[in-house]
């Protein structure tokens, strides 16, 4: 049922994705825009998106008419690009830098929860148990709570310099996974 290295590989390949730390400067313009970030609802709300989204996400595809290895190339594409972002210091993915309506809405979904992130998912279901991705999402989860809870710590540790580094060697992964994923889905 479960498997350590599918678990450690999911949950590496997730928190590449999520990409909590690479995030801290927004999460920090967040808490000085809103007051506060409210740490306990945001990961509530992201571990529901992404546990909804792999236990019926592929019902979502069959509904569209897709398989999953067409989903895993395509998301393999989105990872991608999420890891040339990361790499080369560009945003090819935009959020809204105007939503005040609360640190919730632009934190739960889409920084932690969004497109990248369930099109992860779906694909690592190509390749994953799902027990292990579940168990994956909440490892996630946890580090995504505590990362949002120490935020300020975090800032004056890890220094801009520290926070290049750890969003650059990730976007290497990233790259690394995306190739793997496509390679093993596309037939011809």
């Amino acid at each position: 049922m479960f498997n350590v290295k599918e678990i450690l590989s999911v949950s590496l390949i997730l928190f590449s994705v999520i990409d909590i730390l690479g995030s801290i400067p927004i999460v920090i313009d967040l808490r000085k825009k809103s007051g506060k970030i409210e740490s306990e609802k945001a990961t509530i709300i992201a571990g529901v998106i992404m546990i909804a989204f792999l236990y019926y996400g592929e019902s979502i595809l069959r509904l569209f008419g897709l398989d999953v290895a067409s989903f895993a190339v395509a998301g393999a594409i989105v990872i991608l690009l999420i890891g040339m972002e990361m790499i080369l210091g560009i945003n090819l993915f935009k959020t809204d830098p105007e939503a005040k309506t609360s640190s919730i809405v632009p934190l739960a979904f889409p920084i932690i929860a969004g497109a990248g992130t369930m099109t992860t998912i779906i694909t690592l279901r190509a390749e994953f148990g799902q027990a292990n991705i579940l168990a994956g999402i909440v490892i996630n989860l946890v580090f995504i709570y505590l990362v949002l809870k120490t935020s300020g710590w975090l800032e004056k540790v890890l220094g801009r310099a520290g926070a290049d580094i750890l969003r650059k060697a990730f976007g290497i992964i990233l790259l690394a996974i995306a190739v793997k994923i496509i390679k093993t889905n596309l037939q011809f």
